[in-house]
């Protein structure tokens, strides 16, 4: 009985004392939300029965270790699993590659040549520091005949010549080294690039099973060392045609690990690392502020720097091929909470930082154009694109290129998370609409009554359209709204302008022929104590 059990003891203990069992995973599928990843990877494993350790190599530096999901057959039992960046292993195996380790030995060669070298130039240096050191010294001394002079003058020529030149040949050798040395550095790194960059990350597995075994292990986690943001590309050929919009993304990621040929699923969700099964509450609705009414408000000084970008490139943009079948690879799936994008094209993105731009998909978008100035802000005229119905296309917050009639005019940004049914894009600035708002003087002026001072301002907008097309413009203005009872406003003209009384905004809709010229005036009273001042007036 004892020989039993001292001979399972043995046998338990050398279950334990066999080799980790080394392979390294390879990412398949990526699913990318805007802060993390979801990444799954397959590794092949070979088993002997009982009881081993499978170290996972290649995972990504840093994930979350509670989101571990690990696929495996039914005979074999999964009993714990770590994550480490410092898995250390009598065992582990030098997996050095003998091409790389070749590139390595002759590194180590040239840098010792380049440390050889450096020392003789540094010692051919020292003698021509020697060597005028002591001609100086010769020279102070007297006594000597112009036989002795001459011939150690001809001494110091010769020997000082012969060292200047040993230490450029030692600089040009030098030199040649170095160029040696980084085209080795650099195919050390083409050869080291040619594979699938390996990380730190390891996972750690303790499993059982009744029989050896061959077979392949799903691994599924999140990281946070990924994202991506939505970006577009607007092209318009003229203010009559539909919009051709590019929908695009673009990846980053530091995961440690390269993406190689991975199916790719961008996601606007945030990924769930919740286990507890999630519950409905009541929910209750409630109003908030209209974005679309600050939009407008704000797009002249946002359009400001989109054409300033605009001017200073010059770069006019050649008409792409139509990429319309890149549509037929991203299948959108929209549920009430977020938005994702499954492509079928394999991608590769590195894990280097870098922006990776993928396309998803091309929109046709029907707009209807307009011209938008605020003239006391902006001379120049902003033209936007009105989309309407634009929950459909599946939009999302982010930045987009603007290149209108061949021409790239810089960036806007597009924010479909507004209450409106109506997103205005702005296509940049035309300065074939000209503005022009000049105060008049004879209209304006200043009156001092008994306790009270009155200031009226005249202004006329000129507007004229230039283009061989006619233009829709809407121009806005203002006059101010008075928050002290000490001080009246009155608004003595606004030439049929649209009068929001709460702003104080005027709004007028405009339609010019080609050509066409057109003025409107507006003009207001101010009245406050004389003894008094309105800083802002």
């Amino acid at each position: 009985m004892k020989k039993i059990v001292l001979l399972l003891l043995l046998a338990f203990g050398y279950t334990y004392a066999q080799k980790p069992i080394f392979t390294n995973a390879k990412v398949k599928a990526a699913t990318v939300y805007f802060n993390a990843a979801e990444i799954t990877q397959t590794a092949n494993v070979t088993l002997p029965a009982g009881t081993s350790e499978i170290v996972i190599k290649n995972v990504a530096n840093y994930l979350l270790e509670n989101t571990v999901q690990i696929g495996a057959p039914s005979n074999l039992t999964v009993m714990s699993v770590q994550f480490t960046n410092d898995y250390i292993s009598e065992y582990e195996p030098d997996e050095t590659s003998p091409v790389i380790k070749k590139v390595r030995d002759s590194i180590k060669l040239v840098q010792k040549e380049i440390a050889l070298v450096s020392n003789q130039k540094a010692s051919e240096q020292k003698t021509l520091e020697l060597l005028d050191k002591n001609n100086q010294v010769y020279g102070q001394q007297s006594g000597l005949s112009v036989a002795e002079l001459m011939k150690m003058v001809d001494y110091y020529k010769l020997k000082r010549t012969e060292t200047a030149n040993a230490i450029n040949a030692f600089t040009t050798k030098e030199e040649k080294l170095n160029e040696t040395l980084a085209r080795l550095n650099s195919r050390l790194e083409t050869n080291t690039s040619k594979e699938e960059k390996t990380s730190t990350g390891k996972l750690v597995l303790q499993v059982m099973n009744n029989i050896a075994v061959s077979t392949s292990l799903d691994i599924t986690y999140l990281t946070q060392n990924a994202g991506w943001s939505p970006f577009y590309d607007l092209r318009a050929d003229n203010t009559t045609d539909p919009i051709n919009m590019l929908y695009k993304a673009q990846v980053v990621q530091q995961t440690g690990i390269d993406w190689k040929k991975v199916k790719l699923t961008l996601s606007s969700g945030v990924p769930n690392q919740n286990n507890q099964a999630p519950e409905l509450s009541s929910w209750f609705l409630r109003l908030g502020y209209d974005k679309s009414i600050g939009y407008l408000a704000a797009a002249p000084n946002v359009s400001s720097d989109i054409m300033i970008k605009g001017q200073a490139s010059g770069l006019v943009v050649e008409k792409k091929s139509k990429e319309s079948s890149i549509s037929n690879y991203t299948t959108i799936n929209e549920n009430q909470m977020n938005i994702s994008f499954d492509i079928d094209l394999p991608y590769d993105i590195l894990s280097n930082g870098k922006r990776h731009s993928v396309t998803l998909k091309e929109i046709k978008l029907p707009a209807t154009y307009k011209y938008y100035a605020v003239p006391k802000v902006e001379k120049e005229a902003f033209l936007l694109a009105e989309i309407n119905d634009y929950s459909k296309f599946n939009l999302l917050k982010g930045e987009a290129n603007i290149i209108f009639e061949g021409m790239y005019i810089g960036k806007t940004y597009i924010d479909p998370s507004q209450t409106s049914d109506t997103l205005n894009l702005s296509m940049g600035r035309d300065k074939k609409i000209a503005i022009k708002r000049e105060k008049v003087a004879e209209k304006s002026g200043t009156k001092f009554l008994s306790s009270s001072r009155e200031q009226t301002f005249t202004y006329d907008i000129t507007i004229k359209n230039n283009k061989k097309d006619a233009a829709k413009l809407m121009i806005k203005d203002q006059y101010p709204i008075s928050t002290d009872k000490e001080i009246e406003v009155e608004l003595l003209q606004s030439d049929g302008a649209k009068v929001d009384k709460e702003s104080g905004i005027l709004t007028w809709e405009q339609e010019l022929k080609p050509g066409e010229n057109k003025k409107i005036r507006i003009s207001y009273r101010v009245k406050y104590p004389k003894n008094k001042n309105i800083d802002n007036l």
